[in-house]
């Protein structure tokens, strides 16, 4: 079905599925039976059913909905539960891996499980995403090094607690600044994980900008709110075991006055502003002081430079980190399509740039051409990516005549 077929499907059995809940004595607890969009091949949607122990009842449900013509994916979910998002509960070793839980390389302490993430690849395995020295121990890990969860500190073993092995690593020089202090972690193949956030899944990622308020869950403090107070900071230097390393272009982040943003054990914590479930940042560093009432500023590498430099994406929801159970409710992989298109139409004078742009309210690439009448002929979509084609003219400097 397509998308807004498949969204009259879902209102006539979420219609049905409420008459169905009205009757209280079809279950002794709480009962769910839910209905929503699941991805049903490119472009194409299906009607997910999700029941507590109803099975007849959902099953009743999903026939209606392929006598209208949709495919349906039942599932019983058991009871739904708010997550823990303690401190304590976040040092602890929790299985599924989530966000925020303690995680690091055998010889270090402990930090922070950002995000799940996926290489531009064939393979699509998922990673786990955090800095590189929380699960890369400051540029002296080797790739395939063990990680565990939780961190060392917290307790993790390599016996019993091994989640991974160290992958991707992005160098930090001394001799040059930096934009990022990141790696991810390959996870084993039998390691669940679930990718919700406190707020939420995440609905993608943003440049983050003055002002914003943005919140993280961290193995330290746990979920914490602040705002940020300053974007594209050059010069920042950050003392390592290794040495001082320099940063530029990164984002920084003040607590909302209750305490600090973060502290020693939320390295890693992926920042995103709860209102709209956008990522904004990696965080890596704090300072002393400098902050809301005292407490000091939180630094983060902005997430867009984080993905370019491991060459990954965020991993669409998961059931499992292996075996292709994935499913990915997100589509194609916008960034690799713009990179495919950007490379194709570098040497073409009519084109001004390629990015990413919200376009049908999805991803898409955009392709900013000089004039609309004299532009390259470009495909609609490209392994189901839309492409968008917007004149804007010749691009100049602006100035103050």
């Amino acid at each position: 079905m397509d998308l807004d077929t498949a969204r009259q499907v879902k209102a006539e059995l979420r219609r049905d599925a409420l008459e169905v809940v009205d009757r209280s004595a079809l279950a002794e607890g709480p009962l769910t039976l839910a209905v929503g969009l699941c991805p049903a091949g490119t472009d194409r949607y299906g009607i997910a059913v999700r029941h507590s122990g109803v099975p007849q009842v959902a099953s009743q449900l999903a026939a209606r909905g392929r006598e209208l013509g949709g495919r349906c994916d039942v599932r019983d979910i058991g009871m739904v539960r708010p997550l823990p998002w303690t401190a304590e509960t976040l040092r602890g070793r929790v299985r599924p891996l989530r966000p925020g839980l303690s995680v690091a390389h055998v010889d270090v302490t402990a930090g922070t499980i950002g995000a799940f993430v996926r290489p531009a690849g064939a393979d699509g395995r998922i990673h786990v995403l955090s800095n590189n020295h929380v699960v890369a121990n400051s540029d002296r890990g080797r790739a395939g090094d063990v990680v565990v969860q939780p961190g060392p500190a917290d307790g993790g073993t390599p016996g019993g607690d091994q989640i991974g092995t160290l992958d991707r690593v992005v160098v930090m020089r001394p001799d040059q600044p930096n934009l990022v202090d990141a790696a991810t972690v390959l996870l084993d193949d039998d390691v669940e994980v679930a990718g919700a956030y406190p707020a939420g899944q995440l609905s993608g990622w943003t440049d983050a900008d003055v002002d914003v308020e943005v919140e993280k869950v961290g193995r330290t403090t746990g979920i914490t709110r602040g705002r940020v107070t300053a974007i594209e900071l050059d010069g920042l230097t950050v003392l390592y075991p290794t040495g001082v390393i320099s940063f530029d272009g990164q984002v920084e982040v003040s607590g909302d006055g209750s305490g600090p943003f973060s502290a020693g054990g939320d390295s890693g914590s992926l920042v995103y502003d709860p209102a709209t479930r956008e990522a904004v940042g990696l965080l890596f560093a704090g300072s002393e002081r400098g902050g809301a009432d005292g407490f000091g500023f939180t630094y983060c590498n902005p997430i867009g430079a984080v993905l370019d430099a491991l060459e990954i994406d965020f991993a669409p929801a998961v059931i499992a980190a292996s075996s292709g159970a994935e499913r990915d409710v997100n589509g194609p992989d916008v960034r690799k399509v713009k990179r495919e298109i950007a490379a194709r139409l570098r040497d073409d004078p009519r084109v001004v740039g390629v990015g990413i742009s919200r376009w049908r309210d999805r991803y898409a690439v955009r392709v900013n051409v000089i004039d609309a009448g004299d532009a390259p002929a470009v495909p609609a979509t490209v392994h189901g990516v839309d492409i968008e084609v917007v004149s804007v003219g010749r691009v100049r400097p602006v100035r103050h005549d």
